[in-house]
């Protein structure tokens, strides 16, 4: 069997036909719904990662036939295999796996597989460089493109870096997917952690355009009495 196969193999051994069922529910895998015909085989997610661990020196080839899985679970244990990679590798090798990230986000196709990775892989990698990449991303027409841009904003707000995720934010304010609200608002909350008071002024300036899922996640650090004057309609 190659290596494709034995982690598939395990990954498969480590699941339950009960947690699958429950993450194709949690994940929206219905007919219309953002995960649809997604496959799980009801792996946690400290599990996908031990595997990943275990077999985190697999090459590109083998990383891409993952990648392509059927199972989300698979893929998300390629995408923990980049990371790994990512962080061992020197510059060549971080350009090289990000390229392979940028060429395969048609399958990083829920929310869970871009949190857990794009902030560590992306973010990072563009520290030190120009953002324009996620700005080309915030206008792709898929909504995964538009979430990796956004939550890659993590790893810039973690080096009190915050002007990138506030221009993200009033560029896709007007995103019509509610997994982009949460998103925007989430990474509002996280700046507001590093600047509190930036965070005042731009949901005072922006509140009664924001969709309400993106305010309420952005104050959700508030006090009671901000969150109400905040979340009030005039």
């Amino acid at each position: 069997m190659n290596i494709t196969g034995t982690i598939t193999s395990e990954l498969k051994a480590l699941g339950s036909a009960e947690k699958a069922a429950h993450l194709s529910y949690f994940f929206k895998t219905g007919k219309g719904q953002y995960g649809e015909n997604d496959r799980f085989l009801g792996v946690t997610v400290p599990e996908t990662r031990r595997v990943a661990k275990a077999h985190a020196g697999v090459e590109k080839v083998d990383l891409q036939r993952l990648i392509q899985s059927e199972w989300h679970e698979v893929r998300l244990c390629a995408l923990f295999i980049l990371t790994i990679q990512f962080n061992k590798g020197d510059e060549t090798k971080r350009k090289e796996l990000v390229d392979f990230y940028l060429s395969n986000t048609q399958y990083i196709n829920n929310w869970d597989l871009v949190d857990l990775a794009a902030w560590e892989t992306i973010g990072t990698y563009l520290l030190d460089k120009p953002r324009d990449l996620l700005y080309r991303l915030a206008e792709s027409p898929l909504l995964w493109d538009n979430r990796i841009a956004m939550v890659s904003t993590y790893a810039f707000i973690r080096q009190e870096q915050l002007d990138d995720t506030y221009a993200m934010a009033e560029k896709m304010m007007g995103h019509k997917h509610d997994l982009m609200h949460k998103a925007i608002g989430w990474m509002l909350r996280e700046a507001g952690k590093r600047d509190v008071e930036r965070l005042r002024l731009f949901v005072e300036k922006h509140r009664l355009e924001m969709p309400r899922t993106m305010l309420r996640y952005a104050i959700e650090k508030f006090s009671p009495e901000e969150r109400k004057h905040f979340m009030r309609k005039g």
